[in-house]
């Protein structure tokens, strides 16, 4: 056989097995870009999670929150006030974020220390291991931020941490717009445009406070009064109609009111008005003039002497305001002062009669106290609540008459006692003859209008029978009590202000399963762990299948 035969035998014998490795040279080729497609797809997969991840994270910071009461989480009220913003707020903390641990840390040891001496001495039975969870604050800083982005308005809160040893220049700017002397460490400044407040360093600390109700049924436990205090001053600085009270509290230097009463006072000017949009100012009836073009709202708590004619000179021209009227007051009576015919006929001059009687509902007693329950009846001076089955409490509260000596004043009978309720006692010497059973007056409203062409100008006086429902208690405890919330939309709306409701304290447990700060940060390595763990053993999979 010829060389060129045995080369073309060869060739043929050899073609099949030609054929085959070229077919799976190809099927690997195909298998192998498969396989690198599909790896490529899983590594951008992995990228792309990871990119959006850090997204979340900035955006909705990740806070495992187990404990029962809530407390990393903010009300539907803060909520809502933080998706309304229209304007930027800037809270500036003048101290390092890990200051907040250590002051849980000290402040829990030292409450520890005063429950144990106070079991010792006083035969108490509290839990002598009590936290007081401050690093709870920079959480709840953290949901502002998050929930002011998510919101439909334009503004969005701007957290910021400065150690004013290092940056003192940091409060530089809100320092000249901010009257209230100078702003130190360890305090929270909070700003919107050329509107400031400040937190000092006690308040807090007070934002953390023994819960004086639960002590009373032998039962501690902490309120968080934190979140009602950022959020009241976030509303007051992007707040554009700040109301400016006087609040008549003293008459030739003398308290007006009773000692008794000046933690009512206090009450009313610091959970009511000075939260909530209202500028107070502490004036003497006898010495200070009722300056029209400084003040829109007068406040006269619980008198227990009579107004001299000059006084109640005053309130009639701050009500008349020169023909111009846009002038509102509220008055409340003290339930002892039964002899006061200047503000009795000032007041009636409006068609308003504070009776010298208590109202009692012997089916409301509260302890002690005549406590009676109220009804709203007439909604459109309360508007909308929160939550209408909540009770509103007037204890020792006095009638309130509406007379028809003048018909200029436009009278709305607003809060009213049960149908169950009756004269308890008269306050004076005369019998109580009034036996009978029925809804009476506790809050009323009288207004007095001018109109010019297509504009009305109203003055009002509101008048309101109990002292007591203005108690820090039912101010406070608006899941509790509906005081809060329906005084202030009754001042809300009658001086213009758009209606919201009253920012409520957390009350705290001591029993709960929540992580600390190291826990939260340990949980967030773990998860970022066990994602990366999964991602790598799909890769080292794929790539024991490509190399098969």
């Amino acid at each position: 056989m010829s060389n060129n035969e045995k080369e073309t035998k060869k060739k043929v014998e050899t073609a099949p097995e030609a054929t085959e490795k070229k077919k799976t040279g190809m099927k690997s080729l195909k298998y192998g870009s498969m396989s690198a497609i599909i790896i490529a797809i899983v590594v951008a997969i992995v990228v792309v999670v990871n990119i959006m991840a850090i997204e979340m994270e900035k955006r909705n910071p990740m806070k495992i929150d187990l404990t029962k009461d809530k407390r990393y989480d903010i009300s539907e009220e803060t909520i809502e006030v933080l998706g309304k913003l229209e304007r930027d707020v800037d809270i500036l903390v003048t101290m390092p974020k890990s200051d907040f641990e250590v002051l849980a840390e000290n402040q829990s040891a030292y409450m520890s220390y005063q429950l144990q001496m106070m079991n010792q001495y006083y035969g108490t039975n509290y839990n002598e291991t009590i936290e007081v969870p401050y690093d709870m604050i920079p959480v709840i800083l953290e949901k502002y931020e998050m929930y002011s982005r998510k919101g439909d308005g334009k503004g969005n809160v701007n957290v910021k941490y400065v150690d004013l040893s290092i940056d003192p220049d940091a409060v530089t700017k809100y320092q000249s717009n901010y009257d209230g002397g100078e702003i130190a460490s360890n305090s929270i400044v909070i700003a919107s445009g050329d509107n400031v407040r400040v937190i000092p360093t006690a308040d807090i600390v007070s934002m953390l406070a023994v819960d004086e109700a639960a002590m009373q049924n032998n039962t501690f436990s902490l309120v968080f009064a934190g979140e009602s205090r950022i959020t009241s001053d976030i509303m007051n600085v992007v707040d554009t109609n700040i109301i400016d009270v006087a609040i008549i509290k003293t008459a030739n230097g003398q308290d007006i009111y009773r000692t008794d009463d000046a933690d009512i006072v206090t009450a009313i000017e610091n959970e009511l008005l000075s939260k909530n949009g209202y500028s107070c100012t502490s004036v003497d009836i006898i010495k200070d003039e009722l300056d029209t073009e400084k003040y829109d709202m007068v406040l006269i708590p619980m008198p227990q002497n009579d107004f001299t004619e000059d006084g109640i000179k005053k309130l009639q021209d701050f009500l008349y305001n020169d023909e111009m009227y846009g002038k509102n007051m509220v008055f409340i009576p003290c339930y002892t002062n039964i002899n006061s015919p200047n503000l009795d006929e000032f007041l009636a001059d409006w068609s308003i009669k504070i009776e010298n009687a208590l109202i009692g509902d012997p089916k409301n007693y509260m302890g002690d106290y005549p406590g009676i329950l109220l009804s709203v009846s007439d909604d459109e001076s309360v508007g909308e609540l929160p939550n209408k089955s909540l009770p509103i409490i007037a204890p020792f509260s006095r009638e309130i008459s509406v007379l028809g000596k003048n018909n200029q004043n436009v009278v709305t009978e607003v809060l009213k006692s049960s149908q169950t309720s009756g004269i308890l006692q008269r306050l004076d010497e005369e019998e109580n003859t009034d036996t009978l059973a029925g809804a009476r007056n506790v809050a009323v409203i009288s207004k007095r209008e001018r109109a010019e062409q297509l504009d009305i100008y109203t003055s009002r006086v509101m008048a309101f029978g109990s002292s007591m429902m203005f108690y820090n208690e039912y101010m406070v405890q608006t899941g509790t009590y509906n005081n809060a919330n329906v005084i202030l939309n009754m001042l809300n709306i009658a001086n213009g202000k758009e209606v919201s409701a009253v920012i409520p304290e957390k009350a705290l447990q001591q029993n709960y399963i929540a992580p600390t700060s190291g826990e939260s940060r340990a949980i967030k390595i773990i998860i970022v762990v066990i994602a990366a763990g999964i991602a790598i053993t799909g890769l080292v999979v794929l790539l024991r299948r490509k190399n098969r």
